[in-house]
């Protein structure tokens, strides 16, 4: 099984400006959406969310919260804990959101196109001609991850997430095997 990247590029990777623009907006309203939350909560959620590699700084989930809630977007709610700041989205917050996930919708479409002729213009090789031979299919499999993942976000349940992970990590311990075997002969 992988593990995490080497400590200085775990670092790097937690840092906000190594994140797509637009991407830290999108994650603080749909959050934002389910329930109230506090600057620190959003930061602790994504951490979690994304195993560690990640981590919003106060520097970028503070402005952001007060430029949503300066633009009509969120409005804090009252708490019973000291100095503790929650917000929920407004109606004109979660047209935003809707907003947010369309254009999202949109770029994972372009990303599925774009990502195969990407990746496959790192898979350098020796032998270029010789490995043409399996280029579609890396391109067919870079394509159904995408459309595996969009397809589980919008019809998830319990049951197919499982589905999901089971047929992933059976697929992965196939290749880290055949990996292991071509490095044998």
């Amino acid at each position: 099984m992988f593990e995490h990247p080497p400590h200085p590029f775990r670092r790097w990777l937690r840092h906000t400006a190594s994140v797509p623009k637009g991407f830290l907006r999108y994650n603080v309203l749909r959050l934002l959406k389910d329930k109230p939350m506090s600057g620190s909560e959003i930061m602790q959620t994504i951490e979690t969310a994304t195993d560690g590699r990640w981590k919003p700084s106060p520097g970028s989930i503070y402005p952001l919260l007060a430029w949503l809630q300066e633009n009509g977007y969120t409005r804090e709610i009252p708490t019973e804990e000291s100095g503790m700041k929650r917000y929920t989205l407004t109606e004109k917050g979660e047209r935003l959101f809707e907003e947010q996930v369309k254009f999202r919708e949109r770029l994972q479409k372009k990303l599925e196109f774009l990502a195969p002729p990407i990746i496959s213009a790192f898979w350098f090789s020796a032998h270029p001609e010789k490995l043409r031979e399996i280029r579609e299919h890396e391109r067919r499999f870079v394509r159904a991850l995408f459309s595996l993942r969009r397809t589980l976000e919008k019809n998830f349940t319990e049951q197919a997430t499982k589905e999901v992970g089971e047929f992933l990590k059976g697929t992965s311990e196939r290749i880290e095997e055949l990996v292991k075997r071509i490095e044998r002969r």
